[in-house]
């Protein structure tokens, strides 16, 4: 789509939209007691999407019992992997905003979070443009958390602690007029290590930066079932947006340390066959005011037929909201 306005320009009158303050109060508050049973967004990863046919992913979400999609926005601001028969998303320009509300709206589905892919460590400035725009963008869609990926691609060039949290305090910098939150997916080697979330945490030093909760990915590290809970109420409040994943071991290996990935493509499994008990999980999080979405990631559909996929979607979506319910 065209449009005599620039990205720039219109990333910056988005960012006018809201006042900061306003904008914190609506994206970051945690709610108190009186508040909490306030239902949680149901959501989709939209990698995860794809799997059900569908004409669109509005459709999709539908199809499955969802409300809400987690969607990747790439660096030139588009969401490939949205589909629709007719046209691309993107977020880059006004009318691409304008059309991408006006099929939300219409579908009466959202977007709970936007995921991107980072390389903080390989290109930190185009990294914290990038992230900027898309906080900016977030704003415009009334998207209130964007997941980011602490990764360490270059293990070997210095202190990548510090150097992402001297990248980090720049983003955060620069988005705080729009309110938008960012969590860091527990992913990985590097941020399921309980030492490296609280040092990263406490050197950006910013409410705004908090945890992407993967229940399935502490578990894939290595940690026993049993100190899961722990480290979901420790991260709690500081959860901003989440991964509903879940794995089903063997009775013997669920209460021991594993190696890292430990057999994770033979045991992975839906949330309402796994291992981790999503009421508790849900219980932990409402108690600490979390007030965003439960998002699925099945990274375990490929097991399945084609043609079972959706229904297993579907019958995860369901079990979440008997758990929210419960």
């Amino acid at each position: 789509m065209t449009s005599s306005v620039t990205r720039r320009d219109f990333l910056q009158r988005s960012s006018c939209v809201l006042a900061g303050t306003a904008a914190a109060a609506m994206f970051g508050r945690r709610l108190p007691a009186a508040e909490s049973r306030v239902p949680f967004p149901l959501a989709c990863g939209d990698a995860t999407l794809r799997h059900v046919q569908a004409t669109d992913c509005w459709a999709a979400l539908k199809a499955i019992g969802a409300e809400g999609v987690e969607a990747n926005i790439s660096l030139d601001l588009s969401f490939p992997r949205l589909f629709h028969p007719t046209r691309k998303y993107s977020a880059a320009t006004p009318d691409d905003v304008a059309t991408l509300k006006g099929d939300m709206q219409a579908s009466g589905c959202k977007i709970t979070a936007f995921l991107m892919s980072n390389q903080f460590d390989v290109r930190p400035e185009q990294e914290v443009t990038w992230v900027i725009q898309a906080a900016q963008a977030a704003q415009a869609l009334g998207v209130p958390a964007i997941r980011i990926d602490v990764v360490n691609r270059k293990p070997d060039a210095g202190n990548f602690l510090q150097g992402t949290i001297e990248t980090l305090k720049r983003i955060i910098a620069g988005s705080e007029s729009t309110g938008v939150v960012f969590g860091v997916e527990n992913h990985g080697r590097t941020t399921n290590d309980p030492e490296f979330l609280d040092a990263l945490f406490a050197g950006v030093g910013s409410p705004r930066l908090g945890l992407t909760l993967d229940t399935g990915n502490f578990y894939w590290f290595g940690h026993p079932l049993s100190k899961l809970y722990d480290l979901y109420a420790k991260y709690a409040r500081r959860v901003f947006h989440t991964h509903c994943k879940s794995i089903k071991y063997p009775a013997d290996q669920r209460d021991v340390q594993r190696p890292m990935g430990w057999k994770y493509g033979e045991f992975n499994c839906p949330i309402d066959q796994g291992d981790i008990d999503f009421r508790r999980v849900v219980k932990i999080l409402r108690d600490a005011g979390y007030r965003y979405d439960l998002c699925i990631e099945n990274e375990s559909l490929g097991k399945l037929p084609e043609a079972d996929r959706a229904a297993a979607l579907a019958k995860e979506i369901q079990y979440l909201k008997q758990c929210a319910e419960a």
